[in-house]
């Protein structure tokens, strides 16, 4: 079967592919159709967090699989009470609604907090401030909400009730709060699609504080963020803020769609029946397997996180060819002297699977990377970037 002519003669163009396809994979290792082996640097964009085919979660999900593969959520299934009830034990939220994706996830986060300003204000309140470089999703609302103008071309008319402040000026927000009667502040700890620029604790907790202290929302988006990747289960608690809602995906769900918005205080009781759902959100298999991964990801992963960050900054930073290096735990942009395509491109041939971000090349490994593959993988990404 030749994959790559069939894809591009019935599949849309939605994606510049690499040459590649894969056919096979365990943990950090990857299996193209003809049989070559690479250490992947890139875990589906931050989805498989334990690496390819990780064996607990796939019996998890196989054992799911033979007793109910579906059920509609006008019923009650163990694996998505479960999972809302480790995930809110172990962030402190109230309540969790389940997507299949970011993109719904950051939806239902949107719809929840115009529902609480318009029970709490009527109609006055109605508008959401975002971050300048940020991105939260491919819908048209998650598109409008996304603070590059990049990806406001062509598919307009957008909805109106968002704004746009700079994301290293807290006072930016507050002006844009203020002017706009706005409802809730929506951010990302670590801009990932912009280009992998963490938040200032300085300019997240002044936001955080002026928010709860005018009664503002504050949403943080933790799609590709959360689930350990950037070395603590949620990218906000190393900010020391308390957010009103979170959106997840990506790495929740270990190779499965699954999206989670998971509701505060404030917000825990605004949904009732009708005003929001989904077909496929909270899907038994799913939720089986993202409970598997979620109860995981725990102290002593978390240090691996770290350590293997350490090692990859270390090597990184100054190194020739390399201009900057930024991120958090194991989500890390470089900035490098040479296109990032010809990286990726020459990464990939020499065995090494790598992203971009913007202008960067893009890391997101698995949180559990063998140390060995690891190095073996960053003195190749080392090489050419030097070459």
């Amino acid at each position: 079967m030749d994959i790559k002519a069939i894809d591009n003669e019935y599949v849309a163009h939605t994606y510049a592919r690499f040459p590649v396809a894969f056919v096979g994979g365990q943990g950090s290792a990857l299996t193209d159709d003809a049989g070559r082996e690479y250490i992947d640097l890139g875990t589906g964009i931050a989805v498989n967090v334990f690496g390819a085919a990780d064996p607990i979660w796939q019996e998890a999900v196989t054992r799911q699989i033979a007793a109910l593969p579906h059920a509609s959520n006008l019923y009650y299934t163990e694996p998505c009470a479960k999972l809302a009830q480790l995930l809110c034990e172990r962030t402190g939220m109230k309540k969790v609604f389940f997507g299949n994706s970011g993109a719904e996830a950051n939806e239902c986060a949107i719809k929840a907090a115009r529902l609480w300003s318009f029970t709490h204000y009527g109609e006055s309140r109605k508008t959401i401030v975002t971050l300048k470089n940020s991105f939260h999703g491919r819908t048209i609302a998650t598109l409008a909400a996304t603070g590059q103008d990049v990806f406001h071309e062509k598919f307009g008319p957008f909805p109106e009730g968002f704004v746009y402040a700079d994301p290293t000026d807290a006072q930016d927000v507050i002006r844009l709060i203020e002017e706009n009667n706005a409802c809730a502040v929506m951010m990302e700890m670590v801009q990932g699609e912009g280009g992998v620029y963490p938040l200032t604790k300085e300019f997240v907790q002044t936001v955080a504080d002026y928010a709860a202290a005018h009664d503002v929302l504050l949403i943080v988006d933790e799609v590709q963020t959360g689930n350990g990747r950037c070395g603590s289960l949620y990218a906000y608690m190393d900010y020391g803020i308390t957010p009103d809602i979170v959106s997840t995906a990506k790495g929740i769900g270990g190779g499965l769609p699954l999206g989670a918005c998971m509701l505060g205080e404030k917000t825990a009781d605004l949904y009732v029946p009708g005003t929001h759902g989904s077909t496929f959100g909270g899907n038994p298999v799913a939720c089986a397997g993202a409970y598997s991964i979620l109860s995981r990801i725990d102290d002593a992963l978390l240090a691996g996180v770290k350590e293997r960050a350490d090692y990859i900054f270390a090597e990184l930073s100054g190194a020739k060819g390399v201009k900057s290096v930024s991120g958090k735990g194991l989500m890390i942009g470089i900035e490098c002297e040479k296109p990032a395509r010809e990286v990726i491109d020459a990464c990939l041939k020499k065995g090494v699977v790598v992203l971009s971000a913007k202008t960067k090349v893009r890391l997101l490994p698995a949180l559990n990377i063998p140390m060995d593959q690891l190095k073996k993988a960053i003195a190749v990404l080392k090489e050419v970037i030097a070459e």
